[in-house]
This record gives C-alpha cells, sequence and structure tokens, in this order.
C-alpha cells in the first residue's frame, strides 16, 4: 500500500475533518499528491455528515512546496494543447472550492506554485508571521496551470494578480492580510486552534446555507447580474424547506428584534448562540432539504 499522505482525523465537533498533508520528502505538489486527494475528495463529497474540513501541513517549512518540477522538465516540446478542456489538476483543485462544505486551511511557512493554488481554492485561509506565498511559474516559461491565473483575480484583482505573477515575487504574510487573501495573521501555537474554532462555528450553521452561500458567490464572480436571480432561487428553496423556522423561533424567542438586545454586544451575541444551536439541530423538508445549484453546476465535478 502506498503511503497516507492525507491523514484524516474527525474533530470533536461533529461535521468537523481535519486533514494533515504530508508528502516527504519535499512535500511537492506530485501525482501522487493528487491521486489522493482525488480519492480523498470522493470521500468527503459522499459524506453528507462533512460540514467544514481544516486542511494543515504535518511539514515544519513547506505546506506544499509546489509542483514537481523535476517532471515537468521532462515533458518535451512539441505538444498540441487540447483545447476547451481545463486540466486534471485545475479540475481537482475545483472541486474544493464548488464542495458543499466549508474548507479552511492553514499556512505556518511556505507555498509556492501548486501550493498556493491548492490554498486559494480553499474558501478560508489563515497563517502566521511565517507565510509566504509565491507563483514562480512565469520565471520558468509557463503559467500557473493549476487554476491561479483564473481564481486570484477574484481574490486580488487584475493589477495585484498581475503584479505578483508577471514578477514570480514572494508574497509574505503582512501582504497577503492585507490583500484579503489572509483571513487573519496569529501566533503559531495558535494556529490550529483558531481554524478549527472557524471550521467549528461554519459546522454549527444550516448545511443547506452554508452550501447556499457558496454556490451563490460562485455565481456572482463570474455572472454579477445573474447572482441576484441566483440568491432568490436559494432563498425560496431554503425557505421552502422550512430550513428557517426552527432557528427563526429561536431568534424571537431569545429576544432578536428588541431593541434591547440587538443594541447591547452581549445580548446580540447571546441571541445569535441560541439561533446557531437551533439551526444545527433543525431538520429541513426533505424534499427540498439540499439547496439548489443556482448556477447550473454541480457541488463536485464528477469528471475531477
Amino acid at each position: 500500500m502506498g503511503r497516507d499522505i492525507l491523514r484524516v482525523q474527525a474533530d470533536a465537533t461533529p461535521g468537523v475533518v481535519v486533514v494533515t498533508v504530508d508528502n516527504p520528502p519535499d512535500q511537492l505538489v506530485d501525482a501522487v499528491f493528487f491521486g489522493a486527494l482525488v480519492r480523498l475528495l470522493d470521500r468527503l463529497d459522499a459524506d453528507r455528515d462533512v460540514r467544514a474540513v481544516v486542511w494543515e501541513s504535518a511539514d515544519p517549512d513547506f505546506f506544499l512546496m509546489h509542483g514537481d518540477v523535476a517532471a515537468l522538465a521532462r515533458v518535451p516540446a512539441g505538444g498540441r494543447p487540447e483545447a476547451g478542456r481545463p486540466n486534471i489538476a485545475a479540475t481537482t483543485l475545483d472541486r474544493l472550492r464548488r464542495a458543499r462544505y466549508a474548507t479552511v486551511g492553514a499556512l505556518d511557512g511556505a507555498a509556492r506554485g501548486g501550493g498556493a493554488e491548492f490554498l486559494t481554492a480553499l474558501d478560508l485561509r489563515y497563517g502566521t508571521a511565517r507565510s509566504v506565498i509565491g507563483w514562480p511559474e512565469v520565471a520558468m516559461g509557463i503559467l500557473p496551470g493549476s487554476g491561479a491565473t483564473a481564481r486570484l483575480p477574484g481574490v486580488l484583482g487584475r493589477a495585484r494578480t498581475l503584479d505578483i505573477l508577471l514578477t514570480a515575487r514572494d508574497v509574505r504574510a503582512p501582504e497577503a492580510y492585507a490583500l484579503g487573501w489572509l483571513q487573519d495573521v496569529v501566533e503559531p501555537g495558535e494556529l490550529a486552534e483558531r481554524v478549527r474554532a472557524v471550521a467549528r462555528r461554519i459546522a454549527a450553521m444550516p448545511p443547506a446555507s452554508v452550501a447556499a452561500v457558496k454556490q451563490v458567490v460562485e455565481v456572482a464572480e463570474r455572472d454579477p447580474d445573474g447572482a441576484l436571480a441566483a440568491e432568490s432561487l436559494a432563498l425560496d428553496s431554503l425557505m421552502g424547506a422550512g430550513a428557517h423556522l426552527a432557528p427563526m423561533a429561536a431568534f424571537l424567542s431569545a429576544g432578536g428584534q428588541t431593541r434591547a438586545a440587538e443594541a447591547d454586544p452581549e445580548r446580540w451575541a447571546a441571541v445569535m448562540d441560541a439561533v446557531v444551536r437551533a439551526g444545527a439541530t433543525a431538520t429541513p423538508h426533505p424534499a427540498s432539504a439540499t439547496a439548489p445549484d443556482p448556477g447550473g453546476d454541480g457541488a463536485a465535478p464528477a469528471d475531477a
């Protein structure tokens, strides 16, 4: 049997899964890694209890180093482009982006090339002062081939994406945070608990609502006008499933929609805690418990 390079552990909180990436000796984004990732995504996508997945690294220096340059250097010139189809690496990472569950990355070290592309495909990323990302591909005569040129403009904007990709420079933690690529920068000893806390909070939310928000945001990135219709469709579907009944009743019962509770930050936090507890245990109508795909695309493409 091959080595277990993606170790999966269930968190104490139901619905939260922690994946540790361990691909020694160099933590490369290679064929072995992608094979393991496809198999794991098949498992995660099939498990309806999964609500949030944390991704962290066993390597002290790299989340993932980058793609296997030695293997790429053996590809001879003269190949003909295959028009109209993204490669297997790009489609596999797109499964992370489109998954119905939330994905949260922990970066305490470097992630360049394919490693940075992997993290960019996640929903949220948290780091430390040691965090470094970069895309060296242009300097090597190619371009990022696992989705960076497609995804980064939505995170950074066009000019900043070009600045980083065309110069092949490193981006360190303060800049990554200022650009919105990192959601926060914390002390190394606090990182593991921080990403788990975020995942646990999301896992406590109604899963159909989480999936619907991700789907509508995906539509908005490529079709802002169409996102309004997608949003309305998702809202109608969730309310038709009755997903709102228990949490909204809890909201009103806990003091929501009163001036006294909503003007007091502590009381407001208590109200929302009650709402989250109610939503986590509510069971929508089975006929429409799953949010629709408002963009017309599946949450996890089968061809990856």
